[in-house]
């Protein structure tokens, strides 16, 4: 989270396969010459990188057939140093960085174009915005990377217990997916987000994007933001519970707070 005003493309993973699956389009992605920008390959500390779990690895052959050879147009090389872009004066500068801003938002395009050579290829596909039973919902619940899993089991039984929980994540952080993530909210009352990152003073910050991305929209859910596990403190399927039935209450009643910490210990 802070870095994400880099112009790197960022993407968020929920576990180790996803982590093996989109280092490999990470690659195809950045070299691919309508792209050429730097992606970033996001893993949870702790509860995923000292995970132990099956997954599958293609082979040398397969990786080499997905991965063409690499054809970088402006490599650095030690015999031949240059520098390139390390300074732009005022007279450019706000011109290279819209170009920077326009070639991030046309990367998306790309993006899911490479997800689906790899879906095709490899049968696992990869969307920017992913839903879990958020059909008929009146309450959605969004988190990132590995907790996810985690809060499928805590919408599963609030599911059986006749509420109509559901659950998205974001996959793709950069670019944006403000197209995708409006279409999966449209029909619900109340948005909990689950941040997992603390902006002093504000907030989680992607709370706070969404409901920035959300704001022209005609009707739209209450958003309810929470941060918790900082540090790689755990969350159980309760604690989500917890959540979600806390965020509805905010969502009715409101707050003298603009989000909530979870899980402070007295």
């Amino acid at each position: 989270m802070a870095v994400r005003d880099t112009g790197w493309i960022q993407i968020f993973v929920e576990n180790g396969q996803e982590a093996i699956d989109n280092t490999l389009c990470a690659f195809r992605i950045a070299e691919d010459h309508r792209v050429l920008l730097p992606v970033m390959v996001h893993i949870d500390g702790f509860h995923l990188s000292h995970m132990v779990e099956p997954v599958f690895f293609p082979s040398q052959s397969e990786v080499d057939e997905f991965l063409p050879p690499l054809d970088y147009p402006f490599p650095l090389t030690p015999s031949k140093p240059v520098a390139m872009g390390d300074f732009a004066p005022p007279a450019v500068f706000t011109e290279t960085k819209w170009a920077q801003e326009i070639n991030l938002e046309n990367s998306k395009e790309y993006i899911l174009d490479i997800w689906k050579q790899f879906g095709d290829k490899f049968g696992r596909y990869y969307k920017p915005v992913e839903c879990y039973r958020c059909e008929d919902c009146d309450t959605l619940l969004m988190v990132m990377g590995s907790f996810s899993e985690t809060a499928s089991m805590a919408v599963d039984k609030m599911r059986e217990n006749g509420k109509k929980v559901g659950l998205f994540r974001i996959r793709l952080w950069r670019p944006f997916p403000y197209e995708e993530l409006r279409q999966v909210v449209k029909g619900a009352k109340n948005l909990i987000v689950l941040d997992r990152a603390l902006s002093l003073g504000q907030g989680g910050p992607v709370a706070t994007e969404i409901k920035s991305a959300l704001y022209p929209m005609d009707k739209r859910p209450r958003v309810v933001g929470f941060v918790g596990g900082l540090g790689g403190r755990d969350i159980s399927p309760t604690d989500f519970e917890n959540i979600i039935d806390r965020g509805i209450e905010i969502a009715q009643k409101g707050s003298n707070r603009e989000f909530e910490i979870f899980g402070v210990r007295e």
